[in-house]
Formats: structure tokens, sequence, C-alpha cells
């Protein structure tokens, strides 16, 4: 059976959460992209909690944003999520791409959360 881009992206996906573990001292900075929309959260993997979460539907980033899947809305989401995880305490994380390149709007999202204070 022929395997597609969804299934390899998991497939990658699964590889990378066997090596990339978020803990409560170091949590996992998480990115999904879809065709429309960004998501970013912070996760503690231990507990299994979402500590901070942005994305491009929120509706007071909608209004500074044009369209939710360009570089511009994922440098707002970087950055708007570590502020939010400043303000609770978290600037040290691990990052996970989700499967997804370090390319385009996940390096977007990721040098934003970097320029605005997190350290990965």
């Amino acid at each position: 059976m022929k395997i597609n881009s969804k299934q390899t992206r998991i497939h990658k996906h699964r590889r990378v959460r066997k090596k990339v573990q978020g803990t409560a001292s170091r949590p996992r900075l998480c990115v999904f992209r879809s065709n429309k929309h960004i998501y970013a959260q912070v996760i503690d993997d231990i507990k299994g909690i979402t500590l901070v979460a942005a994305s491009s539907i929120n509706l007071k980033l909608q209004s500074s944003i044009t369209l939710g899947s360009n570089c511009e809305a994922s440098r707002s989401v970087g950055k708007t999520l570590a502020e939010r995880s400043i303000k609770e305490g978290i600037e040290n994380v691990v990052f996970d791409r989700g499967g997804k390149l370090y390319h385009g709007r996940v390096e977007a999202l990721a040098e934003a959360a970097k320029e605005a204070g997190m350290v990965f």
C-alpha cells in the first residue's frame, strides 16, 4: 500500500516525539500548520497539560493579520505565544516542529518566539 503525505508527516512526527519530551522545567513548544491556520502550544508532557497556546484563529490576532496562512500570521502567533509564556514564567522550551520542515511558516513562528525572548 502506498503511503500518502499525511501518513508520512505522522510517521516523522512520531519518530521525533520519541526523542523530544517536554518537562515542567523545559516544556515542549508544539507547532501544527494547516492550510488555513497555524497553531502553537507549550505542553508539559509529564502532566499531560497545555500550559500556553496561541493560534491564528484567535480573534485578537485576526484583527492584526490579513490571512491566517502566511508568514506574517506565523510571526504574530510566535510573538503572542512567547509573550504569554514569559508571563507564565516559561522561557526555556524544546521545539517540536510536528513533522514539518523548519522552513517558511514554521521557521517564522520559531524565529519570532526567539526574538520575543524564548530559548530553544
